[in-house]
């Protein structure tokens, strides 16, 4: 169990750009940050981080928090496990129970995972630096290949002697339980019942997670036997998906975002080689084929990727297949390729790190270009060939989401293929037109364009930051826009102090509140939060927006989020560019908070009329008719006062 003043203190220390800044490229918009939302597909960025509020929200997916809920969505942890991992983060110290490696195997079953396979890293770096057959057989193995050791201390690297058990036996022996080491592949169970090493005599290669724990391995024999598979790596576990990872991204994470570009090779070796060179911004796919999800994870970081292929051929050409996937992410791609017989690991070693960095530097292509290349020294004069070449690159061409980018490539091709320029067009936009028809569906037209409306925030709910939107007020059947208004202005300007005609030194939270007491709120959450707003102030208190954004109610924190935050942030252009001024809500309290109650009650008293006007046709008795009609009129001239404030234009 964490104190109070300890979780206080992590909360008060931590920065959300910073706890987010370690998983997703940042850029400055306006007022906030943006960037690829981490837990949906996106090409567009529609994730924002406010620094001065102290949190976060996608409205894409619509996920939303502080640091500590973005630690939890992000890493599947509990509560205080993303408590931990910021105190980690921050260096604060956290007392609590002492608890033992069984204790915590059955408080948390996937952490037990991570658990195992940290023991299994140390007890391979262990052996690999202090046993007799590790420091003989496999650091003799990493010098041979040229690797310094603080490259192979950095990456934590390791070795699995060669017996049945070792690692088994000591893990049983420290109290760690035998279903985590199958279930984290570590160790397999044989006929019998028996379990045995899945890695051993073997050189590992622990893989790392976002935040550097240990998720998996990758083992290489030293054996020269062709019966024996050369690498062998973790299967999938709860913790551990491959098409997921990138080797080294850990290691790579902060010189990626600072250079603005990942070099992407293709295997564990490659990764220290190019990190000896001096070179930081470098991952690996680790033995599988590039996936969309290791793409969208470089494009957290980065758009711009350079693959640095080796000079086989037949490697190469398998390669550019799959990477069309890159261009449909909308990332700029780039290619290195090495002297025929060398990879990244052997030319690095071969002619040293200050030559290796500029020969990258010297022989980065365009991916398209390249491709074209490659594949047309392969045709020769074959005019079949050729023709099918050419469709092939403009495949590639409309992938590339952004049409400037394809324009540029298309005039590019058309002088490199010796072909016209409106030719190479027109296959492209056919090639657009059978893609959009394709995925459009019959019935995704009228409904989802009504959806579309009613799923968009309401109308003056972000003025503060820019632009509104207006919603048609056709598909909008009650008031929960309106309540949602009046809860934005609390949240937002509930702190400032109202100096106003006669109305002096109150607050506004107060003086909102004070003006709702003839209003019933229809939407439950926002019921909840004028309710607990109410009951605050007549206890002396006056509420922050922090305690809606951090309630334990994650119905009310999700909307208080919400509506803290917006999309939309006004261009500084109008007035750079063209000298227009606009004002924001800011400039004129009095309106903007007036113009939000007023809104509420005049549909408040728009359903009262209606409800009226009903009564009265439905009435039979004229006494009672003559009372119904007193009050229309009565509730009439209250509805006039409200328009003739909002600005309204009646017309009965």
């Amino acid at each position: 169990m964490i104190n109070r003043e300890t979780i206080d203190k992590i909360m008060d220390t931590a920065r959300i750009e910073e706890v987010v800044g370690d998983f997703v490229h940042l850029k400055k918009r306006g007022t906030s940050l943006i960037g690829n939302c981490p837990f949906h597909g996106e090409k567009t960025p529609s994730f924002h981080v406010s620094v001065t509020k102290g949190i976060y929200k996608c409205f894409g997916c619509g996920k939303g928090g502080d640091s500590v809920r973005f630690i939890m969505e992000h890493e599947k942890y509990s509560y205080p496990e993303a408590l931990k991992f910021l105190a980690q983060k921050y260096n604060i110290e956290v007392e609590e129970t002492v608890e033992t490696v069984q204790d915590v195997e059955a408080q948390n079953a996937r952490e037990s995972l991570y658990i195992v396979s940290q023991f299994a890293a140390n007890y391979f770096e262990e052996q690999l630096w202090n046993g007799d057959e590790g420091r003989a057989i496999g650091l003799s193995y990493f010098k041979e290949r040229g690797f310094r050791e603080d490259i192979v201390k950095k990456f934590n690297l390791g070795y699995s002697p060669d017996v049945w058990d070792a690692l088994t036996q000591n893990a049983i022996k420290n109290k760690h339980a035998e279903e985590y080491l199958e279930k984290t592949g570590l160790a397999i169970r044989n006929d019998k019942g028996q379990l045995f090493d899945r890695f051993r005599g073997r050189v590992m290669f622990p893989i790392h997670n976002f935040t550097g724990r240990v998720i998996g391995f990758g083992g290489r024999t030293l054996k020269t036997d062709k019966k024996v598979a050369k690498y062998v790596n973790s299967p999938e576990s709860e913790i551990y998906h491959k098409s997921n990872v990138l080797y080294g991204l850990f290691h790579a994470k902060k010189a990626i975002r600072e250079l603005d570009n990942c070099y992407l090779v293709e295997g564990y070796a490659d990764v220290l080689a190019v990190h000896q060179a001096h070179i930081e911004n470098v991952v690996a796919s680790s033995g599988t084929s590039l996936t969309i999800e290791q793409i969208r994870l470089i494009g957290r970081f980065t758009q711009n990727v350079t693959i640095l292929y080796d000079g086989d051929a037949a490697g190469i050409k398998a390669s550019l297949r799959g990477l069309d996937m890159i261009l449909e992410e909308g990332l700029n791609v780039k290619v290195v390729s090495f002297p025929a017989g060398d990879d990244p690991d052997s030319y690095m070693h071969k002619v040293g790190a200050g030559e290796f960095k500029n020969y990258i530097e010297n022989n980065r292509k365009d991916f398209i270009l390249y491709k074209a290349n490659i594949l047309l020294a392969e045709a020769g004069t074959d005019p079949i060939k050729r023709a099918g070449i050419i469709r092939d690159i403009v495949e590639s061409i409309a992938k590339i989401p952004d049409n400037i980018k394809a324009s540029v490539f298309i005039r590019e091709c058309s002088n490199l293929l010796a072909i016209e320029e409106r030719i190479l067009l027109s296959e492209l936009n056919t090639m657009r037109a059978a893609k959009l028809k394709k995925s459009i569906q019959p019935s995704t037209r009228p409904h989802q364009q009504q959806q579309q409306y009613q799923d968009m925030p309401p109308d003056n709910l972000f003025a503060d930051d820019g632009p509104t939107v207006e919603v048609p007020a056709q598909v909008v059947s009650n008031d929960e826009l309106q309540e949602q208004e009046i809860v934005r202005l609390l949240l937002a300007f509930g702190h400032e102090l109202v100096s106003w005609d006669k109305i002096d030194n109150m607050y506004i939270g107060s003086f909102i509140i004070q003006n709702l007491t003839d209003v019933t709120f229809e939407n439950a959450i926002c019921k909840k939060i004028i309710d607990h707003y109410r009951l605050e102030i007549e206890n002396g208190q006056l509420p922050t927006a922090n305690q809606f954004i951090k309630s334990q109610d994650r119905e009310i924190a999700d909307l208080a989020i919400t509506l803290s935050t917006s999309p939309y942030t006004l261009s500084e252009n109008w007035y750079n560019k063209h000298n227009i001024y606009v004002r924001d809500e800011t400039m004129n309290l009095k309106a903007t908070i007036l113009g939000g109650l007023y809104h509420l009650k005049k549909r408040k008293v728009d359903r009262i009329l209606f409800d009226l006007l009903n009564e009265i046709k439905l009435e039979p008795d004229a006494v009672n008719q003559e009372i119904l009609m007193q009050r229309y009129a009565f509730i009439k001239n209250v509805e006039k006062e409200i328009s003739r404030f909002l600005g309204s234009v009646i017309v009965k």
